[in-house]
């Protein structure tokens, strides 16, 4: 019996064959999806870009010329450069390490409060469900940029008061989608047996109901990415994001803006990069959906 044969096997052996089977299969359903292999393809490509940046980058990013500012891009500066005479090219690539830093900080915050309140509501039920949803809703009853825009002026701009404020306007979703699948299993039967041998609250929702609502929150986190990414952006081109002299690519679209007629390059090509890092964490998410999600 080949490998595939026996991780395709319709009568596993172990546990540990049903699910190396099952992730087996994932992966060839995933990989049958051609955008998604291009979404993954360009986050791994970001992820690449921030791990190898000293090696990628052709200039220091913060290095200034002014005798060299605002050329086209050219062989010595792929991206050309800015008013500062800093090589765009270079600042992009460390700037894929902010937005690394954004992602990863709020994907490892906001969903796991969002699980966590979204499974207590949806479990518990009563006026825990209430009030826990009900403050859900106001912070849903406000735009996310606008309610971002709102905590950093009370935290002061920096990278990580954004990070800060981007996390607290993004849960909300998350617990919706948590307390929805809740409710569709505290009522089933294993959940039953489970709390007939006595299990507790606590340990039914952290060892049963979690594990279950995690898939899909994996496929919102990741369509989230690129918003996550876009609201980043928008408080550094507003300068409450991070500040000078930071590669990150909103504030570097914020800077050159003024020069879009005349020297294009300055602000659109980091504009290019967050159109196409969203573009791929959106492809992925979209393949991941067809993995993960049971309803399809």
């Amino acid at each position: 019996m080949t490998a595939r044969e026996w991780l395709l096997s319709d009568t596993p052996q172990s546990r540990s064959q049903a699910r190396m089977g099952r992730l087996y299969g994932g992966w060839l359903t995933f990989t049958g999806n051609r955008l998604a292999m291009v979404g993954l393809g360009i986050v791994v490509a970001l992820m690449l870009m921030a791990l190898l940046a000293p090696l990628i980058a052709t200039h220091h990013p913060f290095a200034q010329d002014l005798a060299n500012r605002l050329q086209p891009p050219s062989a010595a500066n792929w991206f050309g450069t800015d008013q500062y005479g800093r090589d765009i090219w270079s600042r992009v690539v460390y700037g894929s390490r902010l937005t690394l830093y954004i992602v990863l900080l709020v994907a490892l915050t906001a969903p796991v409060a969002g699980l966590l309140i979204g499974t207590i509501s949806g479990y518990l039920g009563g006026w825990t469900d209430i009030v826990l949803m009900r403050i859900t809703d106001v912070f849903l009853a406000f735009p996310k940029l606008i309610l971002a825009l709102a905590f950093v002026s009370a935290l002061g701009p920096g990278i990580e008061n954004a990070v800060i404020a981007i996390a607290i306007t993004s849960w909300p979703p998350y617990a919706r989608i948590a307390r929805a699948e809740t409710m569709t299993i505290r009522n089933s039967d294993f959940i039953s047996a489970v709390r007939l041998q006595g299990a507790s609250p606590t340990r039914i929702i952290l060892g049963h109901v979690i594990p279950l609502c995690t898939s899909s929150l994996i496929v919102r986190v990741t369509l989230d990415m690129a918003g996550i990414i876009l609201t980043a952006a928008g408080l550094g081109f507003l300068g409450l994001g991070a500040q000078p002299p930071l590669p990150e690519w909103g504030a570097m679209i914020s800077t050159g803006r003024q020069y879009l007629l005349d020297q294009w390059w300055v602000a659109t090509l980091p504009g290019i990069a967050i159109f196409v890092v969203s573009l791929g964490f959106n492809l992925l998410g979209d393949g991941l959906r067809d993995v993960l999600d049971p309803k399809n």
